[in-house]
């Protein structure tokens, strides 16, 4: 079954931040990182239970690192998956990254 992939204000907040970060050195690298992420958040409409559970960010969060430099942490619900929060390599993750 095919899961509806959304993503919370926070996660869009924080994929800005990232391509603003990258953008200043290279536009076209930072559109090119995005999109990756995007194509691989996209794929957890069908492998949505393959991240590890993180309970200590949240109920239900769970967890996948797309090339070892991104950390997305969602969780699943109502039918779909929530991207809650983008993380870029060397950021600390908060203990809580639910903004509900």
């Amino acid at each position: 079954m095919k899961l509806r992939v959304v993503y919370r204000p926070l996660a869009e907040d924080d994929l800005v931040a990232i391509y603003s970060f990258f953008a200043d050195k290279s536009p076209l690298s930072a559109i090119a990182l995005i999109r990756r992420i995007r194509a691989q958040c996209a794929t957890l409409e069908t492998m949505a239970e393959r991240g590890p559970l993180r309970e200590s960010l949240g109920l239900g969060v769970r967890i996948f690192v797309i090339d070892r430099m991104v950390t997305v942490a969602y969780r699943i619900e109502a039918g779909r998956v929530q991207i809650m929060r983008v993380f870029y390599a060397g950021q600390n993750i908060p203990e809580n990254v639910v903004d509900d």
